[in-house]
């Protein structure tokens, strides 16, 4: 009785952790392309309604999903207050907290950073196009993560469930 309940346990433990592992694979394109829609709103928000760019992230926050809202919020809260922070300073520690939970790896991390070194610092039509060289590279990172899901994410749920079972069948 006690050798089934453990072999079950151990079985459920090995498929969660292949679960959890294949779900990081399957979460990235999605995060990916909700930075890209928000990254055109504040495209449109900056080049034709000419938004100041705290009330710009701060509207992006509001309109996007909760989970990429949380990045625009913090750097919009950021750029707000008196301290006098950069726009460069409010992006680059909005990422820094954002990329605690995130499953986006250190290129698409490095894409937005290096966006972040260019907000505020030029005309709108620079910063546009700044804009528009994140998002070609955002979507050239989403298409490779849509291929790297497809390959590893039913690989990961098939190796956590038979990781476990060939665990359970070597120590029987």
């Amino acid at each position: 009785m006690f050798k089934l309940m453990g072999a079950l346990m151990l079985v459920s433990a090995s498929g969660y952790a292949g679960w959890h592992v294949s779900r990081s694979y399957a979460r990235r394109p999605v995060e990916l392309r909700q930075f890209i829609t928000a990254l055109q709103m504040l495209e449109t928000e900056i080049t034709y309604a000419a938004t100041p760019l705290p009330d710009a992230l701060a509207g992006i926050a509001e309109r996007v999903d909760t989970r990429v809202s949380s990045f625009f919020d913090h750097a919009a809260k950021e750029l707000k207050t008196a301290r006098g922070t950069s726009a460069r300073e409010a992006w680059s520690a909005a990422l820094h907290r954002y990329r605690a939970g995130s499953t986006l790896d250190r290129g698409d991390l490095g894409i937005l950073n290096s966006l972040g070194h260019n907000l505020g610092i030029s005309d709108r039509d620079d910063q546009a196009k700044h804009l528009r060289l994140t998002l070609e590279q955002l979507k050239m990172a989403q298409a490779r993560a849509e291929e790297t899901a497809a390959k590893n994410v039913k690989l990961w749920n098939y190796v956590g469930l038979l990781g476990g079972l060939i665990i359970v069948l070597a120590l029987y």
